[in-house]
This record gives C-alpha cells, structure tokens and sequence, in this order.
C-alpha cells in the first residue's frame, strides 16, 4: 500500500548499508499480527517503524516512547485487522511487553495500491535510517557501516 511500506524499506537500507549485530533481531512484523508477541519474549527493548496517522504534513516523523505508543484493543471486524496498538496491548496483558518501546512513525502521503513510496517519504529514509542508529546505540548495539 504504498507509503506503508515505509518501515520495510527503511530495515531494508539498515541491514544492506550496516552490519547488524546477532543480538538485534530485525523483522517485518507488518502482517504477523498477534504473531508478534512470540519475538517479545523476554526482550528489553523493542523499536517499531511504521507510517502512521499523525495528522501532519506528509514526510513529518515522530517518535514516541514508552506508555505514548498507543497499546489499546480496537473493534475488528476481521483477526486479519489486528494492528501494532492490538498487539501491544496483549503483550501487557501477558506481562512480555519490553521495559523500553519506541516507535518511529511518519506521516505518509498516500496510502494506495501500489510498490513505491512517493518522493516525500523516500526522501527520509536516510534519515530514519539514521533515527534507528541512534535508538540502538542508546541500548549498547553498534552498527558498523559496511564497506
């Protein structure tokens, strides 16, 4: 769905341009739902990227952490619905949810079918890029550019 994939490409440009640790596991999450909560197991720190609804222009990022990132059940309609904040929320309940949550989101500029992002969030992948970086170096993980 176009500027959906925004966390996928992001990852994407992380681990063909860095070295990434053993310890850091990276994962498309995007369609795995409550699937999810078995990676969250025992696990300290947890960073999301996603497109989300921000209500800003197009390409602006935020970043939320902690008891901001929204952890709430929502109506479905279908289990194919369930979403991060869903997911999120399980994991409290079951007592996995890491002690250090932080989502990197951006406002996307269409959300349609199709493959490619448009220009204004290709244009901030570096940049998120650069926001993954700098949480994992906070929690001790060093990522070597590759050569």
């Amino acid at each position: 769905m176009s500027d959906e994939g925004v966390g996928l490409r992001v990852l994407e440009r992380l681990v063909t341009t860095y070295h990434v640790p053993e310890e850091v596991l990276i994962l498309d999450g995007g369609t795995l739902g409550l699937d999810l909560l078995y990676y969250l197991e025992g696990k300290k720190n947890l960073l999301l990227l996603d497109a989300v609804e921000a209500h800003k222009e197009p390409g602006s990022t935020v970043r939320l952490e902690g008891e901001q990132v929204p952890a709430f059940l929502s109506i479905k309609i279908s289990p194919h619905q369930i979403g991060i904040s869903d997911m999120l929320f399980a994991a409290k309940f079951k007592g996995i949810y890491p002690p250090n949550v932080v989502l990197w989101g951006i406002q996307p500029e269409r959300i349609e079918i199709g493959l490619e992002l448009s220009e204004t969030l290709s244009k901030k992948i570096d940049y998120l890029v650069a926001q993954v970086i700098l949480e994992l170096n906070k929690w001790g993980h060093q990522l070597q550019p590759k050569v």
